[in-house]
């Protein structure tokens, strides 16, 4: 009886570096990367077709090629979406993952100012408020596994 008593709770000292629990945030934060990743793929599929959605100022300090940023919020999208699926399962290496695509895709957003203003601004958003749910969220897991 003690021995089996003691085999749960030595597993929860050595966890996997892979893996780890999940928080009410960190899912949060995987849910709203999901949802970015499909919007930025969608605002990348509309671009690489030249959609008459977008509108190009004059003038504006960041002039690029639409069908380069196309591309650009197409790659961020899809690697968004897999890290955002991979934190909902508990993979450690998502987690980073998400924060740097998330910090990139909120530059890239920045930098579509110009062609989509509401757009872009909504997933600056979404992009910022990741980073903050995956950092708060393992934070959160790492006080929970200390008093445990």
């Amino acid at each position: 009886m003690a021995s089996d008593a003691t085999g749960p709770r030595a597993s929860h000292e050595h966890p996997s570096p892979w893996h780890a629990s999940t928080s009410g945030t960190t899912n949060l934060a995987a849910a709203l990367m999901i949802f970015g990743g499909v919007m930025a793929i969608f605002e990348g599929i509309s671009a690489v077709a030249k959609d008459n959605l977008f509108v190009v100022t004059r003038h504006y300090v960041f002039e690029f090629s639409l069908a380069g940023w196309g591309w650009v919020h197409l790659i961020l999208g899809v690697v968004l979406l897999v890290a955002g699926g991979a934190v909902i399962r508990g993979a450690l290496w998502a987690r980073f993952l998400g924060v740097t695509v998330a910090g990139l895709g909120a530059v890239a957003n920045f930098l579509w100012l110009p062609y989509y203003p509401l757009w872009a601004l909504v997933l600056i958003a979404v992009n910022i408020l990741v980073i903050w749910a995956l950092c708060a969220g393992m934070q959160r897991e790492a006080d929970a596994g200390r008093t445990t």
